[in-house]
């Protein structure tokens, strides 16, 4: 069994390699750039005003299941899990400090590309089988392009239903127990205790994602505010510490992102690792976005769309740097031979702070791990319901919650690159969408700000 997964996992990587190189960086660094010069630099001069329309209340009156705010605390629960703490790590072991700086970067492009699909979530909604009002990159491609470009729609479909499993935030979670819990206690890390470890994930997770997205929004709104706190204040003691180290951090940074010691190709090479890792962080262009908004009652697309656009700010911004910062200190992600996500965090944080840094680190990985998986739930659901039917969607969930398990036994290698490759395939129809419907969100942005005095919103 275990020379099967690595087998596959090795063929896994090399076809992720090819897709996620040089394409998705330059679909993800070229359509961002494009929506960045288009907008205008929107997800620098209007931040306030995207704050200003996260306080609006009276827009929640279209057709949908939660609202804006509900929205995107859901979005940022999927978005802040692993891939901010586990991907950060394997971020600097791949790249090196200077891969973060190119997360920055991404989180900048990301926002404006996250406008744009918040905005289009909502101006081009459908119906399902069963007449209920859906959102996502389907509806959009169908009714915003024509009914010729379905074949593109269900080509994203398909791989949401791969990109959308979790099964970097079981693998991860199963890493966190191991390491910190049952090793310690003499407990070999056997495939019987990953099975059951991952039981126990899918009976946690049953109980929230079967109630629908009413229930993962309600706890999501509280979930995300409380998590991302605790992380801030952790990680705030360990700057406080060692604040002597914090300026190396990001010489270190700055650095490596433009170290010529390599030549092009070595900077090119880590921006490419930065962007990747961003992408699965933030997942701006992926499509998850307007799966997630789809769902919001706001019945005005710019405002949505400037809500939509915080989200890369927090996630790929703010958390993604927390994490960075305590690992560069320790410095402990340049003596791994191989791909080690959260373990390298694990070790960082316990190295500086003796004895209970890992337990308390432990604690945020859990409640990242599963607000992620309560949210991405609702996206492969969606996907579900679009390609199977209504009537059929509820049995995604079981499906999704078996995959939970699988997701704990298998190599991380194999995860990385699984997920790697389903989001990338995702993302080539929904950027191609979103850029050839880019006119229609630019000309509702000029009547918007120009018909609307900020303090009104």
């Amino acid at each position: 069994m275990e020379q099967f997964f690595d087998n596959f996992g090795k063929l896994l990587t090399a076809i992720s390699d090819t897709v996620c190189g040089y394409p998705f960086f330059l679909l993800l660094v070229c359509g961002g750039l494009f929506f960045f010069v288009y907008s205008g630099g929107i997800s620098i001069r209007r931040y306030g005003s995207a704050i200003n329309a996260l306080r609006y209340k009276q827009g929640n009156k279209g057709a949908g299941q939660i609202s804006s705010f509900q929205a995107l605390m859901s979005e940022i629960s999927s978005t802040v899990g692993m891939g901010s703490i586990a991907g950060v790590a394997i971020a600097l072991c791949m790249g090196g400090p200077g891969a973060i700086f190119w997360m920055w970067i991404s989180a900048i492009l990301g926002m404006c590309t996250k406008f744009f699909e918040g905005a289009l979530s909502i101006m081009y909604k459908g119906k399902d089988s069963a007449g209920e009002v859906q959102g996502g990159p389907m509806y959009i491609i169908i009714n915003g392009l024509g009914e010729k470009w379905k074949p593109m729609a269900y080509f994203f479909a398909v791989f949401a239903l791969i990109g959308t499993l979790c099964f970097m935030q079981s693998n991860q979670l199963v890493e966190a127990i191991t390491t910190v819990i049952t090793i310690p206690m003499g407990i070999e890390n056997t495939l019987l205790l990953r099975f059951m470890l991952g039981a126990v994930f899918c009976a946690i997770v049953a109980s929230v994602i079967l109630g629908g997205i009413t229930r993962i929004s309600r706890i999501a709104t509280k979930i995300v505010p409380t998590m991302v706190g605790l992380y801030f204040l952790l990680v705030f003691v360990i700057i406080i510490i060692h604040a002597d180290h914090v300026p190396g951090v990001f010489a270190a940074i700055f650095h490596g992102a433009f170290n010529l010691d390599a030549g092009i190709g070595g900077i090119v090479g880590t921006a490419i690792i930065g962007f990747r890792r961003a992408a699965y962080v933030n997942e701006a262009g992926v499509g998850t976005t307007s799966l997630m908004h789809g769902a919001s009652r706001n019945d005005n697309p710019i405002r949505e769309g400037l809500v939509t656009m915080i989200g890369p700010s927090i996630d790929s911004g703010l958390v993604c740097t927390l994490t960075a910062i305590p690992i560069i200190i320790a410095g402990n992600y340049m003596e791994v031979g191989e791909i080690k996500g959260l373990y390298i965090a694990l070790n960082s944080f316990d190295a500086l702070l003796p004895g209970y840094g890992h337990y308390l680190l432990m604690v945020i990985v859990l409640f990242f791990a599963f607000s992620t998986m309560f949210s991405y739930s609702y996206y492969g659901l969606k996907c579900t319901n679009f390609l199977f039917g209504a009537h059929r969607a509820k049995y995604y969930n079981y499906f999704y919650l078996v995959m939970i398990i699988v997701a704990a036994i298998i190599p991380l290698g194999s995860v990385v690159a699984l997920m790697d490759l389903s989001f990338a395939l995702m993302a080539f129809p929904n950027m191609a969408a979103i850029i050839m419907l880019a006119p229609q969100v630019k000309r509702l942005s000029r009547e918007y700000f120009s018909n609307n005095n900020l303090k009104k919103q």
